[in-house]
């Protein structure tokens, strides 16, 4: 950890709490429903920041542009949107190199297909869109669903509109058996000629994607010079499981993650210290990017902030000294151990659904996590009165990865990489448990307050 030892630490045995009374949690219902209306309302990174910032709107937050000089003050709201990433923050009522900040970091992308710029595909009498993939998605699960295009579209004086063709009119139909006896040996798929959706008909008279698309968004097609698109599911998120805990949804990898991250924000109580709400894009692909974790976007937001808040002259040493006070939190999806294929997991850290909150750790570093990181999480998880898993993979199996150890590599802040469980990750359609919404809240609130 960089730094001499905060005083706030109460991983420090001076500083112990007493385990609070367990979480409530009669707000379940409305945790699940709230995840759920975020997730529909997110079918790209770029839907996902805008119905974020419109979150944080509606609670008082205002923009900051990085083009401008900024002037910001104690407890001031603002956010900043770069592409598809998104910072929000509350300055903390002291100098940030004297109490740093508390950050949560998530992503805003998930795997998935994103559309080529030469997209129109015609063959056998149909029209396709051509796609390639994104990240590691499970390609299977996205065969035989209803699928649509969103995504946003530059227009020719520079500015992008969010778009998102109605109704569901894309499909991967899947070959029938009697065309591919093997299948039952199992199902093998060539990403350039086996994931090309079928959009309809090879009919002539039929507008084009983008013009489709612009028609959505309500632009001329001829001012479209460019564009971000993703296939996209069009099942809304829906309630499983025996008593209807459980959140079955595209892209909750890592909206839950997100959805978690900003309601603790919007909930936090006014501290000394700023507190930091990161969701970085293109995750899933890396992160090597300008709004991606290996990229600058929370370092230029932190200089920023630490020199229009400096409560004198400014100082080369004011930046190290606030990132050495701070802790982050990369608050990523976890695996839940499988009904069906416990196997495949550490047998002594088999997170469940509706367990609390994860604490991963990897002695490889794919998890910045430590003992220091660690235990400061464990504390305030007991704070919060939340109960904490624990996930090690196994010896024989590589490990994920998250933004956590990027973005500690990238500023030298003290992290710890933790997650709700989850089930069927990457997959199409996902599942977690409205309990660990609940867990996950408190649990970031208590990290918020520390």
């Amino acid at each position: 950890m960089p730094g001499s030892p905060d005083p706030q630490d109460r991983t420090d045995p001076a500083h112990r709490t007493d385990p609070a009374e367990p979480v409530d949690l009669t707000d379940v219902p409305a945790a699940g429903a709230d995840l759920r209306a975020l997730v529909d309302a997110s079918p790209t990174p770029w839907h996902a920041v805008t119905e974020m910032t419109s979150r944080l709107a509606a609670a008082g937050f205002t923009v900051l542009d990085e083009r401008d000089a900024w002037t910001v003050a104690p407890g001031d709201r603002r956010f900043v949107v770069r592409g598809g990433s998104l910072v929000a923050l509350v300055v903390g009522s002291a100098p940030a190199p004297e109490a740093g900040a508390r950050i949560v970091g998530a992503h805003t992308d998930s795997p998935g297909f994103r559309v080529r710029p030469h997209h129109d595909v015609r063959q056998a009498g149909y029209r396709l869109v051509g796609v390639e993939t994104y990240g590691g998605l499970l390609a299977h699960t996205w065969l035989d669903r209803e699928l649509t295009v969103a995504g946003r579209l530059v227009l020719r004086d520079g500015a992008s509109v969010l778009a998102r063709l109605p109704g569901a009119p894309l499909r991967l139909p899947s070959l029938a058996i009697h065309l591919d006896r093997g299948v039952r040996d199992g199902l093998v798929l060539d990403p350039q000629r086996h994931l090309v959706p079928v959009w309809g008909a090879d009919l002539a008279s039929e507008p084009g994607l983008l013009e489709a698309l612009a028609g959505a968004a309500g632009v001329d097609a001829a001012d479209v010079v460019g564009h971000d698109l993703a296939l996209a599911d069009t099942q809304p998120a829906g309630v499983t499981g025996s008593d209807g805990t459980w959140v079955a949804a595209t892209r909750l990898d890592n909206l839950a993650g997100c959805h978690s991250a900003l309601s603790a924000l919007l909930r936090a109580d006014p501290a000394p210290h700023t507190q930091v709400f990161i969701a970085n894009d293109h995750e899933e692909v890396g992160s090597t990017t300008a709004t991606g974790a290996r990229g600058p976007f929370l370092a230029d937001v932190l200089a920023r902030l630490v020199a229009a808040t400096a409560a004198a002259a400014p100082d080369a040493q004011d930046l190290p000294r606030t990132l050495a006070r701070s802790r982050l939190v990369s608050s990523d999806m976890s695996h839940a151990v499988h009904p069906t294929r416990p196997e495949r997991h550490e047998s002594e850290h088999t997170p469940v659904l509706g367990g609390g909150p994860v604490l991963k750790v990897n002695a490889n570093q794919s998890y910045a996590t430590d003992a220091l990181t660690g235990g400061w999480f464990t504390a305030r998880c007991e704070e919060a009165g939340v109960p904490l898993q624990h996930f090690v993979s196994r010896g024989d199996l590589p490990c994920g990865s998250t933004i956590g150890p990027l973005t500690a590599a990238r500023t030298g802040i003290a992290t710890v990489d933790v997650g709700a469980p989850m089930l069927a990750m990457h997959s199409c359609r996902e599942l977690t448990s409205a309990v660990d919404v609940t867990h996950m809240v408190a649990a970031l609130r208590a990290c918020y307050a520390a």
